[in-house]
């Protein structure tokens, strides 16, 4: 059934919305800092949060997809970051708290049927690669059907019994952050088994510029699935319609689609996220550098996986220690149960203090790779996978500088920003 015969009958809304922003100017009056937040999972809050009530999430406007779930079965995916954030209006700002959308909707009298969990599971604790196995949401009930390892893509079995799939992750803006792999699968699914697709639309931390080279087709995994820069500039949404008007779905089918827009949002705001998307994320520095410092994971180099400082600093035992003063052992923690270089001193660069970037930067990169005493085992297989491209590696390995390499890439984004444009919902 599409979208277009879902009766059109209203809903109150009775889920009040607190967006999690920056704004890019001087705080509003709404503004208040994490530690006046009262979380209902402290193990999820970032380090440094400010709050403003300004901004309507899709999750948060229940009056405009209620009649399009009304009297359906419903599929959901999603993880740890699918949370309403909600505020009484008899309560200050400093009892804001959140529910989990599953719960909400299920309080909502929403049929969900089943849930669907991408990498790091539907609780957001498996390690980056883990295995996350089938199960029961002990909380609800809900069979809970695993997105990773060999069951990327939903089969037509577990489709089977559900008129709508709703899928709400957040994302960070990262070509090789897989849950847009996820949202590619899902959406591939659906478009074959005739199901609607709803897509609950949430900012982009990194959604203020496009960088880095333009995936080769002949590189597609699951870290890359489409030719697009490693940092795409496009909200979870854009992105959906994105693939669907590209027809980049098996054999250029297109699924029946419906996103619900953010209300007051744009490109320019500087987002800040309550919950950890990810293990290895675990506050604003983290997801602003995370573009660049992703690319050690395709080296000898580790990119902090094993400390407390995940993607905000880079070390290795093969750096030249008289070169790179900073050093740390990597250790067992929640976010990598097996760390690169675990129990080993590694040398580096502690990034925790950087300020924060609008671009994709390869000088710390370049400079490991120069100084580095193993420049034959430097780089892995993974690295091409995450480049999407032989040729960052070659360029690395000839010494070419970094603003030579980026003068590559000019025209693939020059190219892909035009076609970027067509799905834009924000400005």
């Amino acid at each position: 059934m599409r979208f277009s015969d879902f009766k059109n009958t209203v809903f109150p809304i009775i889920i009040g919305l607190v967006l999690v922003m920056i704004s890019c100017g001087s705080k509003s009056k709404g503004d208040v800092s994490i530690s006046q937040v009262k979380i209902n999972n402290p193990e999820e809050e970032f380090t440094k949060v400010e709050i403003d009530t300004s901004i309507v999430l899709g999750v948060n406007q229940t009056n405009v997809y209620l009649p399009l779930l009304k009297g359906k079965r419903v599929g959901i995916v999603a993880n740890q970051t699918s949370v309403f954030f909600t505020k009484s209006a008899t309560q200050p700002l400093d009892a804001i708290t959140y529910t989990h959308v599953v719960d909400s909707l299920l309080a909502l009298h929403v049929d969900i049927k089943k849930v669907f969990a991408p990498e790091h599971g539907f609780r957001g604790k498996a390690d980056a690669g883990e295995v996350v196995k089938d199960g029961i949401d002990t909380k609800t009930n809900l069979p809970i059907v695993s997105l990773y390892g060999k069951n990327k893509k939903p089969s037509e079995a577990q489709l089977e019994n559900l008129d709508v799939v709703i899928f709400d992750i957040q994302d960070v803006g990262a070509r090789f952050y897989t849950y847009i792999s996820s949202l590619h699968y899902v959406m591939e699914a659906c478009a074959e088994a005739g199901i609607p697709v709803i897509v609950f639309d949430r900012p982009n931390p990194n959604g203020n510029y496009i960088d880095g080279p333009v995936l080769e087709m002949e590189h597609t995994s699951f870290v890359g699935m489409h030719p697009i820069p490693v940092v795409h500039g496009m909200t979870i949404g854009e992105y959906a319609k994105m693939i669907n008007g590209e027809r980049w779905l098996a054999n250029g089918k297109q699924c029946d689609l419906k996103v619900i827009t953010m209300k007051y949002y744009n490109h320019k705001l500087k987002y800040s996220l309550p919950i950890k998307p990810s293990p290895n994320l675990p506050n604003d520095q983290a997801i602003n550098l995370y573009p660049s410092i992703c690319f050690f994971e395709g080296t000898n180099v580790s990119a902090g996986r094993g400390t407390e400082t995940q993607f905000q600093i880079f070390g290795s035992p093969f750096l030249n220690p008289a070169i790179y003063s900073f050093h740390f052992k990597p250790q067992p923690n929640e976010g990598s149960k097996y760390p690169k270089h675990q129990n080993k001193t590694c040398y580096g660069k502690d990034l925790t203090k950087v300020e924060t970037i609008n671009t994709l930067k390869l000088n710390w990169l370049i400079d490991a790779y120069q100084n580095t005493n193993n420049k034959a085992e430097f780089f892995n297989s993974f690295f091409t996978k995450l480049a999407g491209t032989k040729t960052l590696q070659q360029q690395i390995e000839s010494g070419m500088p970094e603003t030579a390499i980026k003068a590559t890439w000019k025209e693939g984004l020059q190219r892909f920003n035009k076609t970027r444009k067509n799905y834009l919902l924000y400005h």
